[in-house]
């Protein structure tokens, strides 16, 4: 087993103190990987915390360029990175948080061609993306694949965090039909507002969700979806099966 060095031991002590992690699930962090799918608003907290934890190697994927209206909710870039490729500045920021980490900035959309050869290099997979498209290409990869799959998706002043692991629902079970353009305009961020705040909580889940997987304990959201409704700060658990009720 490798030991830790002064300055790993020193930047990890935290974890290392919860007898649920120690030195063991530390050094599970330090080997894993994880890809994250988009890196916008739910992929800010989650990345910041997944390097933080001592990820290996993170994957971003993500197709787009920083825009002024993404600096609200999408705190991993700033105002000097408006214009650059997200999975670059993106990466700047996880390397300047944890050196260690190996950040593979992958400046492109996934889609049919590539999202199976992209997604099997990582143990875990982070959807952080803002379109149905996306959410069934990448849970139809992670289920071949068998992937796991740590989900959510931001409305307003609403959450839902939802994990998906091998032999289990994935989320084109829990939502099979698809929007149309309409209901998906409706229900973008651009046009019906979220607030920002809300994206940290959700994102910060799915990073411990993720990491719980690669640590191996815990209780996992499988067959169940939290959702977070943050004017009133009720969070509700339901199964699969109330939802196709």
């Amino acid at each position: 087993m490798k030991r830790f060095s002064e300055e790993e031991a020193e930047r990890y002590k935290a974890h290392i103190a919860l007898c649920e992690i120690d030195v063991d699930g530390q050094q599970k962090l330090m080997r894993s990987s994880v890809a994250v799918v988009g890196a916008g608003a739910l992929a800010s907290p989650a990345l910041y915390y997944l390097a933080a934890a001592g990820v290996g190697v993170i994957a971003v994927i993500d197709g787009d360029s920083v825009s002024l209206s993404n600096l609200q909710r999408q705190i991993i870039h700033s105002s000097d990175d408006i214009g650059m490729p997200k999975p670059l500045s993106a990466a700047d920021k996880i390397r300047r948080l944890n050196p260690a980490v190996e950040v593979r900035p992958i400046c492109c959309m996934l889609d049919d061609d590539n999202a199976a050869d992209i997604l099997q290099q990582y143990d875990v997979v982070l959807d952080c993306s803002d379109n149905y498209a996306t959410r069934r290409l990448v849970s139809d990869t992670c289920r071949s694949l068998s992937k796991p799959l740590c989900f959510a998706a931001l409305s307003r002043f609403e959450g839902q965090i939802m994990t998906f692991m091998p032999g289990a629902a994935y989320y084109t079970d829990v939502f099979p039909v698809s929007p149309t353009d309409d209901q998906q305009e409706c229900r973008s961020c651009a046009v019906t507002g979220v607030l920002n705040a809300l994206a940290g909580i959700a994102g910060s889940m799915q990073a411990a969700e993720a990491i719980k997987i690669i640590i191996g304990t815990g209780e996992l959201l499988k067959d169940r979806m939290v959702l977070v409704d943050a004017l009133t700060f009720r969070f509700e658990t339901i199964n699969i099966n109330q939802i196709h009720s």
